[in-house]
């Protein structure tokens, strides 16, 4: 499947915002936003932003939702099109599909510093969803699902530094973590009120209407 593999801090910069797309280091002085929060391709002597159309802000929101979650077009069309089947508001339905995903979860729960990093844990087997290896990112969990390490990835060095650095971590309200096993548990679906985003899923739902 196609995926993005350019600088990630490019992305950050297109859209004008820090994503948090690369874990810790948007912490670091290293982050690139920081040092150039213009877009790619701008000059020293170009650094204002065009002021943007409705349509342009609209699309920036929706690139923004695509880029936090690592998707392509395709993949995020397809979520946004379940989210106007199933019923309730569609832009917070979608956020709920999009928390919903493993690599996510993974990721909300501290196992990785970055979803993309969650991402990578999950396709390369180190992950268990009710005792089985899913190597899915895009798997949808449900209340009640547990999650944990396989015993064997749990030897390596990422996971002992991980054990310890796991208790600095927050954890959401719908999850519930046991720091001891590293294991965790679907408590219950995510809310919108749960969820903090950087876009406006509202002017994704325009977006798409239009």
């Amino acid at each position: 499947m196609a995926r993005y593999i350019d600088a990630k801090c490019r992305l950050c910069r297109r859209v004008g915002d820090k994503l948090m797309l690369k874990g810790d280091r948007c912490f670091t002085s290293k982050c690139a936003f920081e040092r150039r929060d213009v877009p790619p391709g701008y000059t020293g002597a170009s650094k204002r932003r065009a002021k943007k159309s409705d349509r342009g802000i609209q699309l920036q929101e929706k690139q923004k939702a695509r880029y936090t979650y690592g998707l392509m077009e395709r993949q995020f069309r397809k979520f946004f099109a379940e989210a106007e089947r199933l019923p309730g508001i569609t832009g917070e339905t979608l956020l709920i599909l999009l928390e919903r995903r493993l690599d996510n979860v993974v990721f909300r729960f501290g196992f990785a510093s970055s979803r993309a990093q969650a991402r990578q844990l999950v396709r390369h087997g180190h992950i268990l969803l009710n005792g089985r290896k899913t190597d899915i990112p895009s798997c949808l969990v449900k209340p009640g699902d547990a999650i944990a390490w396989r015993e064997g990835s749990s030897k390596g060095e990422y996971y002992k530094t991980l054990v310890q650095e796991i208790e600095g971590r927050t954890i959401p309200g719908w999850l519930a973590l046991d720091k001891q096993k590293m294991a965790g548990q679907i408590v219950n679906l995510p809310t919108a009120e749960d969820i903090e985003v950087k876009f406006d899923e509202k002017a994704i739902v325009e977006y798409y209407s239009r």
